[in-house]
C-alpha cells in the first residue's frame, strides 16, 4: 500500500501504534487456513523486538513480554486474538483474497474497507497486542500474547491448543465487537453438512434460459446478528424457485447462494430453463415477488434487489424429482432464532443458519448449515432437525464435532478487575453479557476449567460482510481499558507454610 493512501486513511488516528499495526495487517492476506504470511509477520515482529516466541504444530503463535522490573510478582496474563479473517466481497468485486491487500479508509467516525470485509475481526485484536508488546514504556507483569489460527472456519487452532503452551491462568480474549459490554460466556456451535445427488436431464427443445439474482441484502455474522431478522438470500431464492417451478414447470440448472458457514447469506444466483410461452409471465412473477419481499422486510433490507434477465443455455438441468426434493428440503430447513435464553435477558439461546447452497462437480449439491446454542443438548437437537429435513429428501448428512460453549462465572476475579477499571475510566457501569457467537474461550475453558477469562473489544458493525466497519473512538476506549486492567492485575499470593 502506498504512503499516499496511508496518509489519507489511518495515518493520523490514535492511538497511533494500533492503527499503524492495523494497516500493516491489512496488507497481509490471511483467510482461514491461509495464515502462512501473517504467521511469518508475527515471528519476524517478535525477532525484531527481541521477544521470545514459539509456534505449535498447528500454527498457533505465542509471543512473550517478560515482567517489567518490580512487577515480577504480578499474575501472568494471556491476551488472545485470532490471525484469520472472513473474506467477503460483492460478486462484482475483483479482489483476490490470496494476493490483494485490504484497503481501509475513514468513513466519518468509522474505519471501513473498499468493497470487502475489513478484517477488524480480529485484526484490531492483533494490532492491540503488537502495540502492547512493542512499547517498552508500559510496565506490566508477564504478558503472553496468543495468536490462534483458523478461528473463522472451524476453530482448529483452539481445538488443538495444548494447555501448557502458555503459563498464564488469566485470559483476556480480544475478539468482541461491542464496546461497553464485557462478555463472560458464549454459545457452542457445530456444522451440519449436506450432499445431494441429482440426475442431469436434457433441456426440452426450444426452452429459454433465465438468470435470476438476489443481491443487496444485509447479511451479517450468524451468531451476533441472527436475531435481527435480516433476510437470507438462500431462503428467498428457494421461495422464488419453488413458485416458478410450480407455476411454469421451470427447470433449475444452477443454484449458487451464500459463501461462508458463519455468515448470513447476502447473495444468491440461479439459472432456470422454461418454455418461452411463459417468458412474460415469469418476468412479471419475479417483479411481483420482488415487491412482496420488499414489503415483508421493509426497512430491514432497503437495498434488496431481485432481478431476472435472459440467460444462455449452458448444459443440462436437474431432474424434476431431485429439484422438488431440494426445494422442499430447503424450504423446511430452519433458519434464524430457535429459542431465547431463560436465564439471561435478550440472549439468543439456540439458532440455526442456512449458510450456503452450491452446485458442485459430479452432479452434486453441497449445502452448509451452522447451529449454535448455549445448551449442548439443544445444539444437537436443532442439528437433528436439520438432518431430518435433508435425510427425508434422500441426502447424505454429516455433522461436525463442533466446539463447546463457555459457562459464565459472575464471581470471576478478572471480571471484577475489568468492571472496576471500566467504571473508573468512563464513569459508568459496563454491561455484563454472554454472547451467542462462538469464542475460542469455550475450547480453552474445556481444556482447563481453572482459567479465569473475559472478552471485550471495540465496536465493530457488519462483521463478515463488505459493510464491516470499526468505531474509531471505541478503539481508544478499548486500549485505555486494556492498559488499566493490566495495571490492576493482582499479585500472586505467597505460598503458605
Amino acid at each position: 500500500m502506498s504512503d499516499h493512501i496511508r496518509m489519507n486513511s489511518l495515518y493520523n488516528l490514535g492511538p497511533e501504534p494500533i492503527w499503524r499495526y492495523f494497516e500493516e495487517i491489512c496488507e497481509i492476506p490471511r483467510l482461514s487456513k491461509n495464515e502462512d504470511k501473517i504467521r511469518k509477520y508475527l515471528i519476524e515482529f517478535a525477532a525484531r523486538h527481541r521477544l521470545e516466541s514459539k509456534e505449535d504444530e498447528v500454527g498457533n503463535i505465542l509471543i512473550i513480554k517478560p515482567a517489567s522490573r518490580g512487577f515480577e510478582n504480578k499474575k501472568p496474563i494471556v491476551l488472545q486474538s485470532h490471525m484469520d479473517m472472513v473474506g467477503e466481497k460483492n460478486a462484482d468485486n475483483p479482489h483476490n483474497w490470496l494476493e490483494d491487500p485490504i484497503v481501509p479508509y475513514i468513513r466519518e467516525e468509522w474505519v471501513a474497507a473498499r468493497g470487502t470485509t475489513l478484517g477488524a475481526d480480529d485484526g484490531i485484536g492483533i494490532a492491540v497486542q503488537l502495540a502492547l508488546l512493542s512499547d517498552s514504556e508500559i510496565r506490566t507483569g508477564r504478558i503472553e500474547c496468543l495468536f490462534t489460527v483458523d478461528e473463522e472456519s472451524g476453530m482448529t487452532g483452539a481445538i488443538n491448543l495444548k494447555p501448557d503452551f502458555f503459563t498464564g491462568r488469566i485470559l483476556i480474549n480480544l475478539d468482541s465487537e461491542d464496546e461497553g459490554i464485557l462478555f463472560i460466556g458464549c454459545a457452542g456451535g457445530m456444522d451440519t453438512l449436506i450432499t445431494m445427488d441429482y440426475l442431469p436431464v436434457k433441456v426440452p427443445e426450444g426452452f429459454e434460459a433465465f438468470d435470476i439474482s438476489v443481491t443487496g441484502l444485509h447479511g451479517g455474522h450468524s451468531g451476533d446478528e441472527i436475531h435481527k431478522g435480516y433476510a437470507n438470500s438462500v431462503k428467498i431464492m428457494t421461495r422464488l424457485l419453488s413458485s416458478l417451478s410450480t407455476q411454469y414447470e421451470a427447470l433449475v440448472s444452477r443454484f449458487d447462494g451464500g459463501n461462508l458457514r458463519n455468515a448470513i447469506p447476502r447473495e444468491a444466483f440461479a439459472t432456470i430453463y422454461a418454455n418461452p410461452f411463459f417468458s412474460i409471465e415469469i418476468q412479471k412473477s419475479v417483479s411481483e415477488f420482488s415487491r412482496t419481499m420488499k414489503d415483508e422486510y421493509g426497512t430491514l433490507e432497503p437495498e434488496m434487489k431481485i432481478s431476472i434477465r435472459q440467460g444462455t443455455l449452458h448444459g443440462n438441468a436437474m431432474d424434476k424429482e431431485s429439484q422438488n426434493r431440494l426445494l422442499s428440503a430447503l424450504t423446511a430447513c430452519p433458519h434464524g432464532v430457535v429459542s431465547w435464553s431463560k436465564e439471561m435477558e435478550n440472549l439468543v439461546e439456540t439458532s440455526s443458519n442456512l449458510a450456503s447452497v452450491k452446485f458442485i462437480e459430479d452432479n452434486k449439491i453441497r449445502i452448509i448449515t451452522t447451529q449454535r446454542s448455549s445448551i449442548e443438548s439443544s445444539k444437537h437437537d436443532i442439528s437433528s432437525t436439520v438432518e431430518a429435513c435433508f435425510r427425508l429428501a434422500g441426502a447424505e448428512v454429516q455433522m461436525t464435532d463442533g466446539y463447546p460453549g463457555w459457562k459464565p462465572n459472575i464471581t470471576s476475579e478478572i471480571l471484577r478487575v475489568t468492571r472496576e477499571s471500566y467504571k473508573r475510566l468512563f464513569g459508568k457501569e459496563p454491561l455484563v453479557r454472554a454472547i451467542h457467537a462462538g469464542l475460542e474461550c469455550g475450547l480453552i475453558y474445556e481444556k482447563d476449567r481453572n482459567m479465569d477469562m473475559i472478552s471485550f473489544g471495540p465496536t465493530i458493525r457488519g462483521a463478515h460482510t463488505p459493510e464491516e466497519m470499526i468505531s474509531i473512538e471505541t478503539v481508544r476506549m478499548f486500549w485505555d481499558l486494556l492498559l488499566d486492567v493490566i495495571a490492576n492485575i493482582p499479585e500472586e499470593k505467597a505460598n503458605q507454610n
